[in-house]
């Protein structure tokens, strides 16, 4: 039981890191697909403009203007946004939990143990079950800054090693 709750706290972990990189990026797009069309209109509408650009570039710059919105809803960033961040939190709360099981609770009460093995497993069942599959650079990424110790902590390593993999004191500001 111990085993597969470190397993399944690994996954969690490599899931979570991946959305959460991954919903940096959306946020952004979500930014800028928000403020485009408000700097364009302006762009189309000041009069200095209208002299300095053909008539055709303008046109094009308020036909952006007026695209985006629609292309935007259809590709319906908004609720990407929100189901990424309801997935990740998720998925990093249920990392918590089953390292919290594998190292607390499963060294108690075997069926307590199990009964909470299941319950975590059908949240995990019901948060895998929204399909959300982050692109591969994002897990890419999310390797990269895990195998470089951004999410070790101090506390789980052997006495005064760091983080960083390095002897000494643990940093004291700057981890996630």
């Amino acid at each position: 039981m111990v085993k597969e709750a470190l397993r399944q706290t690994e996954s969690c972990l490599w899931t979570s890191t991946s959305l959460f990189i991954w919903l940096r990026t959306v946020r952004w797009q979500h930014t800028a697909v928000t403020l485009a069309p408000i700097v364009l209109t302006g762009i189309a509408g000041f009069s200095y403009v209208n002299e300095a650009l053909p008539a055709w570039a303008v046109a094009l710059v308020a036909f952006l203007a007026t695209l985006i919105p629609p292309v935007a809803k259809a590709l319906d960033f908004e609720t990407r946004v929100e189901e990424l961040k309801r997935a990740s939190a998720e998925f990093k709360a249920l990392q918590d939990r089953f390292r919290k099981l594998a190292r607390i609770t499963a060294l108690g009460d075997v069926d307590k143990a199990e009964t909470e093995l299941g319950d975590l497993m059908d949240r995990l069942d019901a948060v895998r079950a929204l399909s959300i599959t982050p692109p591969q650079k994002y897990f890419a990424l999310a390797k990269k800054d895990i195998e470089a110790g951004h999410y070790d902590f101090a506390v789980d390593l052997p006495t005064g090693e760091t983080p960083s993999g390095t002897k000494g004191a643990p940093p004291t500001k700057g981890r996630p």
